[in-house]
C-alpha cells in the first residue's frame, strides 16, 4: 500500500501538504479537494488510499493554527463546529465503510461528480 518514501517523494509530499495547507487556510478546503486528486494523479495511490491518507489529517491537529487564526478573528463558531463534529464522526464512519467496499473506478466517478456539483453551485450562486 501507499507510495514511495524516498527523498524525492518526501519532498513531493511536503509540497503537496503545503499546497493543501495554503488552500485550506485561504479557502477552507484541502484534503478532499486538493490532496485526494493530487495523491491519485501524482503519487499513484488508489482513490481509497488517497482518501484514507487525507482523513488522517482530520484526526490530528494539523489545521489547528489556521483554525485558531479564524477563531481569534471572530470567524469560527465553536458550538456549530462541535455539533458538526458529532455528525461528521458518524457520517465519516459510514462513508468510509461504503468507500472501502466499492471499486476504485466507481469511487473516482462519484468523487468527480461531487466536485462538479459543488463547482457548478458555487459558480452559479450570487
Amino acid at each position: 500500500m501507499g507510495g514511495d518514501h524516498g527523498v524525492d517523494s518526501i519532498i513531493l509530499y511536503v509540497l503537496l501538504g503545503a499546497t493543501a495547507g495554503v488552500f485550506s487556510g485561504l479557502l477552507g478546503i484541502g484534503g478532499g479537494l486538493i490532496l485526494v486528486p493530487m495523491l491519485v494523479l501524482l503519487v499513484g495511490l488508489t482513490q481509497q488510499q488517497a482518501q484514507g491518507t487525507t482523513l488522517i489529517l482530520l484526526t490530528a491537529p494539523f489545521g489547528l493554527l489556521a483554525a485558531l487564526t479564524y477563531y481569534q478573528s471572530g470567524y469560527a463558531d465553536l458550538k456549530i463546529a462541535a455539533i458538526l463534529g458529532i455528525g461528521f464522526f458518524f457520517g465519516a464512519f459510514l462513508g468510509a465503510k461504503v468507500a472501502v467496499s466499492v471499486p476504485n473506478v466507481v469511487l473516482q466517478k462519484v468523487f468527480g461528480v461531487a466536485l462538479l456539483v459543488v463547482a457548478v453551485y458555487l459558480l452559479l450562486s450570487k
